[in-house]
């Protein structure tokens, strides 16, 4: 459709006007689970990555195949299909990570991200238009797990990809690599880049 993103403004847009975590809020489940450590952080991104992907150009590719009320089914199916390749991958190349992570990588099938590309996109525009969105959104979910879980690890374990990064006599905040460490990281994050949206838009901050 004419009136539909290009490929690089699908791209463009996924990464941070609309940032799946910071501005659209999904994925929030995943974000808060696995972000208590940078490794655990860019798997889990990785692994959303490659089902978005195959499943948004899979999507477009049947697009005019797709009747209204199976379309739901057609998404959960094709999401499913490729989160049991990413699981089955991880256990069998990266055992402890895939331990580690536990649920969150079969709960993927149930990610709002990927079932929002597959409907806002996929279904409607072309396998490479479906590519950019997917590699767009993707990137904007990397970076917001990244963010998140770079804070937690550095404040909570003076560490980052498990090297020692701050000085011996650090304090490590324990409870920043705990459920409450993410809720408070991600709170304060998100209020800073509301905060800077604000201003740019030149909107009265109170």
């Amino acid at each position: 459709m004419a009136d539909q993103p290009t490929a690089a403004e699908r791209f463009i847009q996924g990464i941070l006007p609309e940032n799946p975590v910071y501005r659209q809020l999904l994925g929030l489940c995943p974000t808060l689970a696995v972000t208590n450590s940078l490794m655990a952080a860019v798997t889990m991104a990785g692994a959303v990555g490659f089902v978005l992907l195959c499943a948004n150009v899979i999507i477009s590719l049947i697009r005019n195949l797709l009747k209204p009320y199976l379309r739901i089914v057609v998404f959960t199916l094709t999401i499913a299909t490729f989160v049991t390749i990413a699981d089955r991958f991880l256990a069998a190349y990266l055992y402890q990570m895939s331990k580690t992570l536990g649920p969150y990588i079969p709960l993927i099938i149930v990610n709002c991200i990927i079932i929002c590309r597959c409907e806002v996109c996929a279904s409607k525009q072309s396998p490479f238009v479906a590519a950019a969105d997917a590699v767009g959104q993707s990137l904007g979910f990397g970076l917001a797990l990244s963010s998140i879980a770079a804070i937690r690890e550095i404040l909570g374990t003076g560490s980052l990809f498990g090297l020692r990064v701050m000085p011996a006599v650090w304090p490590d905040w324990v409870i920043m690599v705990l459920p409450p460490g993410a809720f408070l990281t991600f709170g304060l994050l998100l209020g800073t880049i509301n905060w800077i949206t604000a201003r740019k838009g030149g909107k009265k901050i109170a």
